[in-house]
């Protein structure tokens, strides 16, 4: 089914590579425009060459002027995606409160802010829909090492059921997409950094009961249903994407 996101705009961060990027592509080719922002604007130089509907913006997601900026310069937004964030590899025992800190303000905190400045204009519509990019390693399961992430996308899920709570009368509607383990750069450079790569993977594969991680595709293909009509009577829940992983 083609079209499912035509005529609406949309706002991605995180954009730059792995599922934010996806999440652009697949946007686009759905119909929607889509404004695609990362921290590292040369990452997302062809993304208009391969769809028109696509622009891009430079954003540091931590901060909250630049937020607000381009937000406002976006104009009225339909879909808000927050994919921006960091992981923290560390246990309670070696998690230093920087880490912490850094974990909470690209993972948690910069959902809270690019939320705030979208949704007074959504709610004036009486529509939208936010998809808040979490993960299977937060409230929902325990990872090891992974404390200050797990933590952060912990609070985002509970950012995502406080704010669908409070605006379900509005017409606008915000779910949470929480993958599992994705084959993104982000962790392949994880893996290649290991002091053994073909251990480190098969390590996060085994995690998987399908036997493999999961693809960027697949996770944008979950936010696509997520952004479109075909969820308007879903609201503060959690899509799990995960090979099993949680069951």
């Amino acid at each position: 089914m083609a079209g499912r996101l035509e005529g609406k705009r949309a706002f991605v961060t995180g954009a730059g590579q792995g599922i934010g990027r996806a999440i652009v592509l697949a946007f686009a080719q759905e119909g929607a425009s889509v404004v695609a922002t990362s921290r590292t604007r040369s990452k997302m130089e062809d993304l208009p060459r391969l769809f028109a509907p696509i622009e891009i913006a430079e954003l540091d997601v931590t901060d909250a002027e630049m937020i607000h900026r381009r937000i406002h310069e976006a104009g009225p937004l339909d879909i808000l995606v927050n994919c921006a964030g960091w992981v923290q590899n560390g246990s309670i025992l070696t998690c230093s409160e920087t880490d912490w800190q850094r974990s909470m303000e690209q993972n948690a905190t910069s959902a809270f802010r690019t939320m705030k400045a979208a949704l007074p204009q959504m709610v004036e519509r009486g529509r939208g829909a936010v998809v808040n990019v979490a993960s299977v390693a937060s409230s929902i399961t325990g990872v090891a090492n992974r404390l200050g992430y797990g933590a952060s996308k912990a609070a985002m899920i509970g950012l995502t059921k406080a704010a669908a709570r409070d605006l379900i009368s509005t017409g606008v509607r915000v779910n949470a997409l929480c993958p599992g383990t994705t084959l993104s750069p982000s962790l392949q450079n994880r893996i290649d950094a290991s002091p053994d790569p073909q251990e480190m993977a098969q390590t996060f594969v085994s995690r998987q009961p399908m036997g493999r991680l999961g693809t960027v595709e697949e996770m944008a293909a979950a936010a696509v249903f997520l952004a479109s009509d075909e969820t308007a009577f879903m609201t503060g829940q959690i899509l799990i994407i995960d090979g099993g992983q949680t069951l």
